[in-house]
């Protein structure tokens, strides 16, 4: 066949392969969206270096609920938060189950918490929620250990002697050891080269999945797993972190008390046994590393990257961080560490961490869901088995919900008399039944930090420094804040 022929073959499939997808869409009754490519579906229209901003030009064009093609995989995007609300939490139940993430697929393999569906995942998050209360999660126990680590921070930042440094080594530090207290019953020290290996594997796994080779292979996996690039370097990152956590599983084991459990992976061994004659059991070795790991990794790395954006908007909101320091002088003063109590009394450092979470706005496509049937929703048929994304960032940039939505604006967390109001949109931490399961260890570490932080310390500029800038470095799955330095100087 002469080249010519071969390429009118080759636009006539391509013609027949669109034509079937738009009249199988049409079909269906399927929310509008803009024409896909055979195999590459909308790659063209998404473009990965700002996937976020070319949904909400679509949401524009299309209404709240529209499809997009990732590759040859169906999508229907929610956007807005009247839209997302319904889903995640007045329709919560029928839009529970997670659907497939590809490289979350590959690392997790259907098990442990983030990425498991049905019985598994109300068994294991249940027995979580449970264990991990029971070792102080939003209690006393737990803040007290947040204090003593706070301590060790505040030691290493003032070693810094004011002069400039980017924390995000020594913040994972922090977070992950409060973390590794519930989960392995450790602490690390900040010198100590294995915790720091992991540390850094954690820090570059989030950035990885977040670049443009981590959101390509999430569109084409099966292509990019022969592919090398940056992708792969994720996946090593990954297994290096589980084999972490797969050898604390196996330390545990030797030394497990069945009298006296001592963090999340004895109660996790214990239960094992006590299901170790129902053959139904999900309580197995492989669902206890993977919940170890998924636990490790969503309360270390999301937390500590947190922290460091909120530091950087304040060093960008002088005027701010000014109205912090002088709550904190009137309710905690210099004589003592902050505290869980203090909370409610601290109106507007309330409101500005709420308002710089909506802000930085970590997690802005939200985790992808999955209908087990098929679904009717604003007079659109999403059918059985089609991919769903709740835009979380649609929810936290609503402008009906927030009167500067693109601005950093404490009073958007404030009423009329300076005190702490809430808002239903809200929902850095998603929403519904699956919402994100360590949030309130997240908040009190995110209080508890920056509160002791900005008792002792003036965020400043390193010198010939004016201006940093707080747009992400890199925006996929999560929006990552450029790695900067500044300095800690005493007040």
């Amino acid at each position: 066949m002469d080249l010519l022929g071969s390429t009118t073959v080759f636009l006539v499939i391509c013609l027949v392969l669109l034509l079937a997808w738009r009249s199988g869409s049409k079909r269906k009754n399927m929310p509008p969206g803009p024409t896909p490519l055979p195999l590459i579906g909308n790659l063209l229209q998404l473009k990965a270096k700002n996937t976020l901003g070319h949904l909400r030009e679509m949401s524009e064009k299309y209404g709240p609920v529209f499809t997009v093609h990732f590759g040859s995989d169906q999508a229907v995007i929610l956007y807005g938060y009247d839209v997302v609300k319904k889903v995640l939490i007045d329709r919560g139940d029928e839009f529970l189950d997670r659907g497939s993430f590809p490289s979350a697929d590959k690392t997790n393999r259907g098990l442990g918490i983030l990425m498991s569906n049905g019985e598994r995942w109300v068994h294991l998050r249940r027995f979580s929620l449970t264990t991990l209360r029971n070792f102080g999660m939003g209690k006393k126990g737990i803040e007290e250990r947040i204090q003593e680590e706070a301590e060790y921070l505040m030691k290493e930042l003032r070693a810094q002697k004011e002069q400039p440094f980017n924390p995000a080594i020594l913040f994972s530090c922090a977070t992950g050891n409060v973390v590794s207290h519930i989960l392995l019953g450790e602490r690390f020290d900040y010198q100590d080269e294995e915790y720091l290996q992991i540390i850094r594997l954690l820090i570059d796994s989030f950035l990885l999945e977040s670049s443009v080779a981590g959101q390509l292979y999430n569109i084409f996996p099966r292509i990019m797993d022969y592919l090398p690039g940056s992708h792969q370097t994720f996946f090593k990152s990954i297994h290096g972190i589980q084999a972490f956590i797969a050898q604390k599983v196996k330390d545990h084991e030797r030394s497990l008390d069945s009298s006296a459990p001592q963090d999340f992976i004895d109660s996790f061994l214990l239960k094992m046994k006590q299901e170790q004659h129902n053959p139904k059991t999900e309580f197995t070795r492989e669902n206890l590393m993977m919940s170890a790991y998924d636990l490790f990794i969503a309360g270390t790395e999301t937390t500590s990257t947190t922290l460091r954006y909120i530091l950087m908007v304040l060093l960008e909101h002088p005027t701010v961080q000014e109205k912090i320091h002088q709550e904190i002088d009137q309710v905690i003063g210099q004589e003592r560490p902050p505290a869980m109590k203090d909370r409610p009394e601290m109106p507007y450092t309330e409101a500005v961490l709420h308002e710089a979470q909506r802000f930085i706005d970590l997690i802005p496509l939200g985790v992808t869901r999955v209908v087990k049937q098929d679904v009717e929703i604003e007079g659109f048929t999403i059918p059985k088995g089609a991919s769903v994304y709740p835009i979380l960032s649609s929810a936290l940039h609503d402008p009906k919900q927030y009167n500067n939505p693109n601005q950093f604006d404490p009073e958007h967390f404030l009423d009329k008399n300076g005190n702490f109001k809430r808002n239903g949109a809200d929902m850095p931490f998603s929403a519904g039944k699956r919402n994100c399961l360590g949030e309130g260890l997240a908040r009190m570490q995110l209080f508890l930090y920056l509160t002791t932080i900005l008792q002792s310390f003036h965020l400043k500029h390193p010198p010939g420094v004016a201006k940093i800038d707080l747009a992400p470095a890199v925006s996929g799955f999560g929006n990552i804040p450029c790695q900067v330095p500044f300095c800690f100087s005493p007040r």
